[in-house]
């Protein structure tokens, strides 16, 4: 049932492998996949993972750097599988301990891990325990069902009868025969009992030696007294309590043991709200920190270094990564490239009302214009009053930053629109046919805002891009929003699958973060937003100027965001 099982370090090393029977396609595929979409985006809150047809479960190993996978068909349940990947980790674990604690990949490469007599055991046994749980009972006869041992008898109630019996039959406790109740005494308080002292003796006449001044035996007795006293204190060390202190300091430094998830609990929970406060999405919140447990459980903590300071680092690793998604996109690049196959690079830009969406268009075009590129925008928010005269007047803002002399006559920017209440895929196509026939580098696609929830706007959009095929899809978002910002960006993406007509549909392939000059330290939505989509912030606004445009600076998000 199981299409196959792998056994690998982080590092790629293949220890061990498992094909199943009939299974003819290579599992390098769905690993790999797992490996960059999963294990490399710090996305492992879920130990489940779907590619194609196949569903992929796997178990992380921190003390050792080793990662369990299992394959099989989607369309089975099984049941027994995450219980099974448990056992094969710990049986693996523990026959290979020795090699695996060698450091170092040519000796794990040399070690040969001989797996399958132990592999086929488990998997029989899991296998037979399922089998057994999912054989239901059999139906019982009527002689062993409890309607048998009715009679007509025990069917018959008296009035009362019963009830009195059970009453009657126990004697009340706090009642007298004569039926009084009988209060019960009051307890005397417990007196405070007499101190004893352990050095002191039981009176002061213990302690009054100004009789004994002249006796010869008074240093004898002192240095008896002495030493009890030095016992007592000894035994007093002995036990731990006075030192409990610093040595459970040092304890909380020195590393000595594997982290577990009881240690780390309360410090992610911390965590949880620190993010939260910072507006990263809730749910997000606990993803991250589930995904952060994981990545350390099992794992051996360094010397003096405490936990608080562990799960902090290796949090703050997790949210750079997620900030450095696997794709990359960079727009110059591909606009040359384009440039050499005599077409233009088409970008759309969308996002709900009010986002700042044709101002941040404005400063993209005028950071191609600087880069040296044309730019032909096309107006195809039809909706929004004032839309297309908002974008005629960047049009000429940015025509007299970059005079059209100064560029053979030619101006840099223009703009094709069509009114109002036109049909605003059917005027990006039209434009985009004008920019090929004229040789424009760039075309900008500015559509209307729409609320998520807008069923017919997000129809329409979706057929823009569908019938378009723009080279860049970016999702215009403020940095303000919080639990928001996955809503929109899950519906945005829903909405374009839904309404696609091919088998691969084109959702967002970038992000453009708004308003960032106005939350502070509160930069959460970054982390929401790249998480949601895997896609990567690709500008920040940071002004009301066309030179407000930036690039991401993940780190420096990263450690806004860990500020306390």
């Amino acid at each position: 049932m199981l299409d196959f099982f792998t056994i690998f370090s982080k590092g790629g090393i293949v220890l061990w492998c498992f094909q199943g029977a009939g299974v003819t396609g290579s599992f390098t595929g769905p690993v790999n996949a797992l490996i960059r979409s999963v294990i490399l985006q710090e996305r492992s809150g879920n130990n489940t993972f779907t590619h194609e047809a196949l569903s992929l479960k796997y178990k992380l190993d921190n003390e050792f750097e080793l990662v369990f996978v299992v394959g099989f068909q989607k369309i089975l349940t099984l049941t027994y599988v995450d219980k099974f990947l448990d056992e094969v980790q710990l049986h693996f674990r523990d026959r290979y301990k020795n090699d695996l604690e060698q450091k170092g990949a040519l000796k794990l490469l040399n070690n040969n891990f001989d797996f399958e007599d132990d592999f086929s055991m488990l998997l029989k046994d899991a296998e037979g325990s399922s089998k057994a749980k999912g054989r239901g009972r059999d139906m019982r006869t009527f002689e062993e069902s409890d309607k048998s041992q009715k009679t007509v008898k025990s069917m018959i109630e008296i009035k009362g009868g019963d009830k009195a019996k059970e009453s009657g039959g126990k004697k009340n406790k706090s009642t007298k025969k004569g039926g009084e109740f009988k209060s019960p005494k009051p307890q005397k308080p417990k007196e405070k009992q007499m101190r004893v002292w352990n050095i002191g003796g039981r009176s002061t006449k213990d302690l009054d030696y100004s009789g004994r001044n002249g006796d010869n035996g008074t240093d004898t007795n002192q240095e008896a007294h002495i030493d009890v006293s030095f016992m007592d204190l000894s035994i007093c060390f002995s036990s731990g309590r006075s030192i409990s202190g610093m040595f459970g300091m040092l304890k909380g430094l020195v590393g000595s043991k594997s982290l577990t998830r009881e240690d780390m609990e309360s410090v992610l929970e911390k965590m949880r709200d620190h993010l939260i406060a910072k507006n990263v999405a809730a749910d997000i919140s606990s993803r991250l920190c589930e995904s952060v447990a994981k990545k350390l459980e099992g794992k051996v903590m360094g010397t003096f270094t405490t936990v608080t300071s562990t799960v902090k680092q290796a949090l703050q690793d997790s949210l750079v990564q997620i900030l450095q998604p696997k794709r990359r996109v960079d727009i110059l690049r591909d606009v040359m490239e384009a440039q050499n196959q005599r077409r233009p690079f088409v970008i759309t830009f969308c996002g709900v009302n009010g986002v700042g969406k044709s101002t941040n268009l404005a400063k993209i075009s005028f950071w191609l214009i600087e880069n040296g590129f044309t730019v032909l925008i096309a107006a195809c928010d039809t909706f929004r009053a004032g839309a297309v005269e908002q974008l005629r007047t960047h049009q000429r803002r940015l025509n007299s930053l970059h005079p059209p002399e100064q560029h053979g006559g030619r101006p840099m920017v223009q703009l094709y629109e069509k009114g109002y209440g036109k049909d605003a895929a059917g005027i990006a196509m039209e434009a985009i046919a004008y920019a090929r026939n004229q040789s424009f580098d760039v075309v900008l696609v500015d559509t209307a805002g729409r609320m998520q929830d807008n069923a017919p706007l997000m129809t329409a959009l979706a057929k823009l891009i569908a019938v378009n095929m723009p080279d860049l899809v970016l999702f215009v978002g403020e940095a303000l929003v919080g639990n928001e910002a996955v809503d929109q960006l899950v519906k945005f993406n829903q909405a374009l699958a839904d309404h696609s007509m091919s088998d691969k549909p084109r959702l967002i392939d970038g992000i453009v973060l708004t308003k960032f000059d106005t939350i502070d330290d509160k930069v959460g939505a970054a982390i929401s937003m790249t998480y949601i989509t895997g896609q990567p912030i690709v500008f920040v606004g940071t002004g009301q100027t066309y030179n407000d445009l930036r690039s991401l600076n993940a780190r420096a998000v990263v450690s806004a965001l860990m500020k306390a």
